[in-house]
């Protein structure tokens, strides 16, 4: 079972920043969803993607130190690998 909760994949898609914690665990999810024109309607996935950061204590992310930060694919891989990555630093 994962430590961290992250929403389903179509959260990050629409371009929804989300921030969760496991104990005093804390971390901030930032998409980059990048749209194809004219219309602007649809995720180039290729061109997007999704921004983990982590940090430790009881502050919220303006006011602590990020202690770590990597950029995944926006796919349900990069969600997959995401979601990895924060449960090890957990």
């Amino acid at each position: 079972m994962s430590a961290v909760f992250l929403p389903v994949f179509h959260h990050f898609e629409n371009g929804n920043v989300f921030t969760g914690s496991s104990g005093s665990f804390r971390y901030k999810i930032t998409p980059n969803a990048v749209m194809i024109p004219p219309k602007n309607k649809e995720v180039d996935y290729p061109a997007s993607s999704i921004k983990a950061e982590y940090w430790h204590g009881p502050l919220s992310y303006e006011f602590s130190e990020i202690e770590g930060e990597k950029t995944f694919p926006m796919s349900q891989d990069g969600r997959a690998e995401m979601q990895a990555w924060l449960d090890e630093h957990c």
